[in-house]
């Protein structure tokens, strides 16, 4: 007999083991990803209908949804002289009013279904104000009386997601079975096992802002059956928080669980540095590090001298100095006898960054080497690639290699590796951070990101990570003012560019494509604007940048408009990152609704990094309110902080972090925009258990 740590909970169960799941229900589940018992009863639902009091017919009002109940007294099929395009249409009549419904592309199915003298609930909203009364393509649910009217009426019902061929009805029916039978199989989670839980009756009393994150919770079973059968609309909420709870309690088990294993198994590299290459170069900088800046550096070097390897995320808005930081981080490395490799998402990034470190490290006598897809590494990257021993190649100076993916290749190795920096890293995924960093002994890890990062994301897709914080902005940069615009304004735009630069400055023109198909004519295209800023601009010169161009003209391309002998740069969104000059003031935008809220927020940095007032327009003609919203946050701030939380907000952790990243944060019933208090609440549970 197997003992009791070895038994499958019941819920495991597969779903086709509850009375009423044959073979092609549970084929419609599995669809909605429900294949176990457990899988059904955390199905969340997407809304709630009060079915306690209908409204009447007669009371709808335009563009407000609602549910109301009522027999059907004719329908049929409309069909129409041209084409094979048919209407489904009934009639619905209750004690005030009749209803019209109508369905675009009738199936054969619905004269059967919604047979005359059939009673119905419908949710829906009025199409006009006109009469008749009209809901288009409604949500229905049959009523038959007597049957299971306590599950489906009089009461506060859910609504679930479905699948074609399972009605709302029958999954609705499924999970009070699977409740009825399994309720008291829920196990309690950690939350509930260390924390007072209140009873249903006491809990169903409070109001859902009352509800505190983890005291005097309902226990999960109860929570289970108030997401799905709540007796007031604020129990949902309230069951939804504790279920959320217990998610981001699992959530930061996994994340202790894997800082606590990397600890065990790793030592650190004695990286802190002796300060002989640091105190020249801050010297020779030409501008003091902010406060901030030098704050996290103490955490920094404190890190690279302890006893396990730093792995630290450092956050800053656009133009914070986090380069400088690396550069020191470099520093430290290189003066304890170890290489350093920085890897940046793209060539112009990363040909930037070398310029850079270059121009910083050269009177220090520190090598620095790019490798990218068009450019191997001088010297010592050639000569790794070429096959000399490790041995030969630790015995040269430090180094510190900068490049792009090219530096995970399998034919590029170093050794003594002890800082890997990565730049723009949610442009990269964990699995390619973990390839450069295995290069290595356990180096010490900084990733870097100009893209703030929402607290709740910070607390849980990079809660393994010590996250520093450069929250002050260098001196003596310009102010940034933004415009939105629609295109009858383009002209006026034009002309004010033109106007900047004659008094010298230049400008950065931006579009989302490089070509556009004839079936996107709204969306321009950089190849194909082009000659018309030309125009626009003449007699000034423009450049053009984007994706498709080869490394060696990209380059050019740069270098003139470094040189300012190009007034302005026609691009695509290649330029969010990596481009650092501080002469060109003005940013316009076009069809600016095509861009994610944090990479208009990215390309907007590539100007105020002068002194001079610089100038960001975006132009759209865009009606959707959420387009309009994210347009006018970004004209109401510049706090790329602000614009992080707005961001997770608007598009949710899937859309904003891409598949690489938010692949491991399924979550059923927490909400990563609004949840910040469970995350905390989470992680202070999480470290009182440990």
């Amino acid at each position: 007999m197997s003992s009791p740590e070895n038994q499958v909970s019941p819920l495991a169960a597969p779903v086709a083991s509850l009375w009423g799941v044959g073979e092609e229900r549970a084929r419609l589940l599995a669809r909605l990803g429900i294949f176990t018992i457990e899988d059904l009863l955390l199905h969340k639902p997407r809304r709630y209908e009060d079915r306690r009091k209908f409204l009447p017919i007669r009371d709808l009002k335009l563009n407000e949804p609602a549910t109301v109940r009522g027999t059907i007294i004719a329908a049929g099929i409309k069909r129409f002289k041209k084409g094979t395009r048919a209407m489904f249409e009934c009639v619905f009549e209750d004690d005030s009013a009749r209803l019209h419904c109508r369905w675009w592309q009738a199936q054969p199915w619905m004269p059967d279904w919604y047979a005359v003298g059939r009673e119905f609930l419908l949710f829906g909203k009025l199409d006009d104000a006109k009469k008749p009364r009209t809901f288009t393509h409604p949500e229905t649910e049959l009523v038959e009386p007597g049957d299971d009217e306590f599950i489906h009426v009089n009461r506060i019902v859910p609504v679930h997601p479905l699948t074609e061929g399972l009605s709302a009805r029958v999954l609705r029916s499924l999970i009070w079975r699977a409740l009825e039978k399994h309720e008291a199989q829920i196990e309690e989670s950690p939350v509930g096992r260390v924390t007072p839980c209140a009873p249903y009756s006491a809990i169903t009393r409070r109001r859902a802002e009352d509800c505190a994150p983890y005291l005097n919770v309902p226990a999960r079973a109860n929570a289970v059956r108030m997401i799905h059968f709540p007796e007031e609309l604020t129990d949902a909420e309230i069951a939804r928080q504790r279920l959320a709870l217990d998610e981001f309690v699992t959530l930061q088990f996994q994340i202790h669980s894997r800082r606590k294993k990397f600890e065990a198994n790793a030592t650190a590299l004695p990286c802190a540095g002796d300060n002989r290459l640091m105190k020249p170069f801050l010297a020779q900088l030409g501008f003091k590090l902010t406060a901030a800046q030098a704050n996290v550096l103490k955490e920094i070097r404190a890190d690279m001298g302890g006893r396990h390897p730093m792995r630290r995320l450092l956050q800053g808005d656009v133009g914070s100095g986090k380069t400088a930081v690396a550069a020191c981080s470099a520093l430290m490395a290189l003066e304890s006898g170890f290489n350093v490799a920085l890897m940046a998402p793209t060539e112009i990034l990363a040909e930037q960054h070398c310029r850079n470190f270059s121009r910083w490290f050269e009177l220090l006598g520190v090598q620095v080497e790019l490798q990218t897809g068009s450019k191997k590494a001088e010297g010592r990257g050639q000569r790794a690639e070429a096959g000399r021993s490790p041995t030969s190649l630790s015995q040269l100076p430090s180094a510190i290699f900068i490049g792009t993916h090219a530096l995970l290749t399998g034919g590029f190795d170093l050794p003594k590796l002890g800082l890997v920096i990565i730049d723009e890293q949610h442009k990269f995924g964990v699995a390619q951070r973990e390839t450069l960093v295995r290069k290595g002994n356990y180096p010490h890890l900084l990733v870097m990101t100009a893209t703030p990062i929402p607290r709740t994301l910070g607390l849980t897709l990079y809660g393994d990570l010590d996250v520093s914080t450069i929250d002050e902005l260098p001196g003596g940069r310009g102010q940034i003012k933004t415009f939105v615009r629609t295109t009858e304004k383009l002209p006026k735009v034009f002309e004010f560019i033109r106007e900047k630069i004659a008094t010298g400055r230049q400008a950065y023109i931006v579009y989302p494509r490089v070509e556009v198909a004839d079936t996107d004519k709204d969306i321009k295209a950089v190849t194909k604007e082009f000659e018309n800023v030309q125009k626009a601009l003449t007699p000034f010169k423009a450049g053009l940048l984007h994706g498709r161009i080869k490394s060696a003209e990209k380059e050019k391309v740069m270098a003139a408009f470094r040189a300012n002998e190009i007034k302005a740069l026609v691009a695509t969104s290649l330029i969010e990152v990596g481009v650092d000059v501080p002469n060109a003031t003005v940013m316009l935008i076009e069809n600016a609704e095509h861009f994610g809220l944090a990479q208009l927020h990215q390309l907007r940095g590539r100007i105020g990094r002068g002194a001079h007032e610089s100038f960001c327009i975006l132009v759209s003609d865009a009606q959707h309110p959420e387009a309009q919203a994210r347009l006018k946050i970004l004209e109401d701030t510049t706090d790329g902080f602000k614009i992080a939380e707005a961001d997770l907000k608007l598009r949710g952790p899937g859309e904003l972090l891409g598949q690489q990243q938010s692949g491991a944060m399924k979550l059923r019933f927490g909400n990563l925009a609004e949840d910040l208090h469970l995350v905390r609440q989470a992680r202070t549970l999480v470290g009182n258990l440990r």
